[in-house]
């Protein structure tokens, strides 16, 4: 054995030398590795439908049987992967720029008819220009019935009567509607016109001096719009401004950052991307003067505040520009792109996750380590990490968007959700607008007594139903007793007890009639007078919206909310 140090020393280099060269080739091998076994797997594929295709007892479907493993495939991913058919590549475009070309308004299946009725046609669209109204069910385009539902998939049916609505900007068809409360159907000429769906949906100033303004979505326009807005405010007196981002799905990203960049100066970092692949990260920054640094504002979230939502309410907390009202938003921290396939077919697929300018990521959920329940796992807040805003303010990580100030929602029963989406409150919105020539404004309406109680009856004819979760404890309870030799001896006063909880729909309608006049009521504005309408409704009595008032009015606190700790 040599004892010499200097010789101890060369053999030490020549082993670390080793052992970088052979770390440097892991990654080569691992890809190699990782390339053999993608190629593998497609062999086999490719291989498995042949022999299906030549041997197999009944002929095969080729597009639906590879379309259902590709999305099987797909739905071990995370929901926001998504292959888009070639009758489909026109739905991604209009996701992503807000335009299309057609009659404006959206469309819904409808149970009773087994067809599709309008849902809200948008305000000033070719569809609300030609006199169609919520509620009417299509029969006809251009004299050819659309047929029924039937056997088909809803959402099958729903994409082609929406195709038969579609086309070239300029060309004209006649529509022919069953119309609620009308006995003949309704037929009228509509002019397909390029749609543009506005991101700001509505802005007004309020009383007190305080601008207000809602966007509902990132589209290509939608910084542009938003400046507008926002000037218009000003220009009309808005001295403090509250910026709604409830319910916005988010979308463009670059939007987000020239959202941003109106309440920021030049160069401000707004959101860092890490991908896979180095050539797709990205540094984005504001570039432009800002509109105005100044101007107090609080930013109104929600859970389904999602996406590039979150990138604008998140980089404005994390700069302290803002203060943020409302709940935790939904956890979106994936960023998506398009690619083009083969046969005009499309793949949105993400391709790597954004960091705001604190460092953090609010990806809420994680799709690739799942629960027993095939659920994936969303981040617990003990795992979550903390960081902290420009002036010192600690964020947390991992689950959207924590507000500065929290304003918890009030408890609805299953009654609420269920009858917000169901047809028979659809229907009678529709047969209300139909029957009532004039409406007092979004603001002003309101459900008389007399109505309410016809509004009952309506619904007791119809074949409404909704889930009883106490129903539902209480069999659970049956099993158990049974399970554990109970059952015979407690089968008296459990009876007795569903009897009492066996619900009756009128009495739970009366039980809860405030929630439900307050619906019926929003359902009816928003029939007549289209989402502005609505948001007018939701505005008279909005708990999120007086929070962030008392805030904007209280200088002292807003300072507070925004400085460290």
């Amino acid at each position: 054995m040599n004892n010499n140090p200097a010789y101890f020393l060369h053999r030490m280099k020549s082993l670390y030398s080793f052992l970088l060269f052979a770390l440097a080739l892991l990654p080569l091998h691992a890809q190699k590795n990782h390339n053999f076994e993608t190629s593998k797997a497609l062999d086999i594929f490719n291989a498995l439908y042949r022999d299906l295709d030549l041997y197999y007892v009944d002929t095969l479907d080729a597009e639906k049987t590879v379309g259902d493993a590709i999305l099987y495939m797909l739905g071990n991913l995370d929901p926001y992967t998504e292959f888009y058919k070639e009758d489909r590549t026109d739905e991604l475009r209009t996701l992503t720029t807000g335009k299309y070309a057609g009659i404006g308004s959206p469309i819904r299946y409808h149970k009773a008819s087994d067809r599709c009725a309008f849902d809200g046609p948008y305000m000033g669209m070719p569809a609300h220009k030609a006199g169609v109204r919520s509620g009417d069910v299509i029969l006809k385009v251009d004299g050819k019935d659309v047929g029924v539902c039937g056997k088909q998939s809803k959402g099958e049916y729903s994409n082609a009567v929406t195709q038969r609505l579609r086309g070239q900007a300029g060309t004209t068809f006649t529509l022919t509607v069953q119309r609620p409360g009308v006995a003949q159907p309704v037929s009228m000429r509509i002019t397909r016109q390029k749609i543009v769906r506005p991101s700001v949906v509505f802005h007004t100033v309020l009383p007190d001096s305080t601008g207000y303004v809602l966007l509902e979505s990132y589209t290509e326009d939608t910084a542009r719009d938003l400046r507008a807005a926002i000037e218009q405010l000003k220009a009309d007196g808005a001295q403090r401004l509250i910026f709604d981002l409830r319910g916005n799905g988010g979308g463009l990203m670059d939007q987000a950052v020239k959202v941003v960049n109106l309440f920021l100066p030049k160069n401000k970092l707004v959101l860092e991307t890490k991908a896979k692949d180095p050539a797709l990260n990205s540094r984005l920054k504001t570039t432009d003067e800002p509109l105005d640094t100044q101007m107090p504002m609080v930013v109104l979230v929600d859970y389904a505040t999602a996406s590039a939502a979150e990138i604008t309410s998140g980089a404005l907390q994390d700069y302290d520009r803002a203060v943020i009202i409302g709940r935790r938003t939904y956890g979106k921290g994936l960023v998506q792109a398009p690619r083009p396939l083969p046969y005009s077919t499309m793949l949105k697929v993400t391709t790597s996750k954004y960091y705001i300018p604190s460092g953090r990521c609010v990806q809420a959920y994680d799709f690739k380590h799942r629960g027993a329940d095939g659920q994936p796992m969303h981040l617990p807040d003990s795992l979550a990490k903390t960081f902290y805003t420009e002036a010192g303010r600690p964020v947390k990580d991992g689950g959207g968007i924590q507000p500065d100030i929290e304003v918890k929602l009030d408890s609805l029963p299953n009654l609420i959700s269920y009858l917000s989406a169901s047809d028979a409150l659809f229907d009678y919105g529709a047969l209300y607008c139909n029957t009532h020539k004039r409406l007092a404004s979004a603001a002003d309406f309101h459900l008389t007594d007399a109505e309410f109680e016809e509004f009952k009856q309506f619904m007791s004819k119809s074949d409404f139903t909704y889930d009883n979760q106490t129903k539902h404890a209480l069999d659970r309870v049956r099993r158990l007793a049974a399970f554990e030799g109970y059952a015979q001896g407690a089968k008296a006063e459990l009876d007795a007890l569903e009897a009492k909880l066996t619900h009756h729909l009128t009495d739970d309608l009366q039980l809860w009639k405030k929630e439900v006049v307050e619906l019926i009521e929003s359902t009816i504005v928003s029939n007549a007078y289209g989402q502005r309408g609505a948001v007018e409704y939701q505005l008279r009595d909005d708990n999120d919206l007086r929070t962030a008032l008392e805030v904007l009015h209280n200088p002292a606190r807003y300072k507070a909310l925004l400085s460290k700790p």
